[in-house]
């Protein structure tokens, strides 16, 4: 069982920055491939970041070269460093473990074993 809990959500001015951060319970963090995830009014989940075991990233078109997905297996923590935002980038954003047998990314949200209760993140224009 893991229990994952974002900070660091709130509102930010277009252009500005913000750090996204996700603190996760359990012995066996190291074993999770970590996301972010994030949901605007109206739509469908989609992939933000992902990062494996060993910190291999994979990142949404959208937010390649502005968004950065960390972690931290000795505190047990996941982060996203999100620069240059815009309006397109309001939404609740969720932190979402998936055990992995392999150092592997993930990206669908099918394949989410856990999820936290989500952040909101509003960028005015």
């Amino acid at each position: 069982q893991v229990q994952l809990v974002e900070s660091g959500g709130g509102l930010v001015q277009a252009g500005g920055s913000l750090r996204l951060s996700c603190a996760a319970s359990g012995r066996t963090f190291s074993n999770y491939a970590m996301d972010w995830f994030r949901q605007a009014p109206g739509k469908e989940r989609e992939f933000v970041a992902a990062i494996s075991w060993s910190g291999s990233t994979l990142y949404a078109d959208s937010v390649k070269g502005r968004f950065t997905i960390s972690r931290d297996n000795d505190k047990n923590m996941v982060y996203l460093q999100m620069n240059s935002l815009n309006a397109e980038d309001t939404a609740v954003y969720y932190c979402a473990a998936s055990w992995a047998l392999n150092n592997i990314v993930v990206v669908s949200a099918s394949a989410v074993d856990y999820w936290g209760q989500g952040t909101q993140v509003t960028v005015s224009s």
